[in-house]
C-alpha cells in the first residue's frame, strides 16, 4: 500500500512509460477535438458537420478504450488470475459491459 492509498482496496495500474505517453497524447488530441465541437456550436455550424467530428471523437476515445483494455488484460487480469483471484473475470466482465454501451 502507498502513502496516497490508505484504503486497501486502491488499486493502481502499472503502464510502461511509453504507454502513459501514447494514452496521454490521444487524450491531448481528443481534448482538442472537444474544444473544436463546442467551436463549432457556438459558431452554429451546420449538425451534420458536428456530428462527423462527434464521430471521430468517439472513434479516438474507443482506441484509448482498446489501448487500456489491453494492458489490462495483459497485466492486471492476467497477474491477478495467476494469483488465483478468479473475482477478476467477473470485474472483466462488467468492465466490456460498459464498453458494449457505447
Amino acid at each position: 500500500m502507498t502513502e496516497e492509498c490508505i484504503n486497501p482496496t486502491c488499486r493502481k495500474s502499472h503502464h510502461p512509460e511509453h504507454v502513459k505517453k501514447d494514452l496521454t497524447t490521444r487524450l491531448n488530441r481528443i481534448e482538442g477535438q472537444i474544444r473544436g465541437i463546442k467551436g463549432m456550436v457556438e459558431k452554429d455550424v451546420y449538425c451534420d458537420d458536428i456530428i462527423t467530428q462527434l464521430s471521430a471523437t468517439q472513434s479516438a476515445l474507443n482506441s484509448v478504450a482498446k489501448v487500456l483494455l489491453d494492458g489490462h488484460l495483459k497485466g492486471c487480469v492476467k497477474d491477478r488470475l495467476a494469483e488465483g483471484d478468479d473475482a477478476v473475470l467477473d470485474e472483466l466482465v462488467t468492465t466490456i459491459q460498459k464498453l458494449m454501451r457505447k
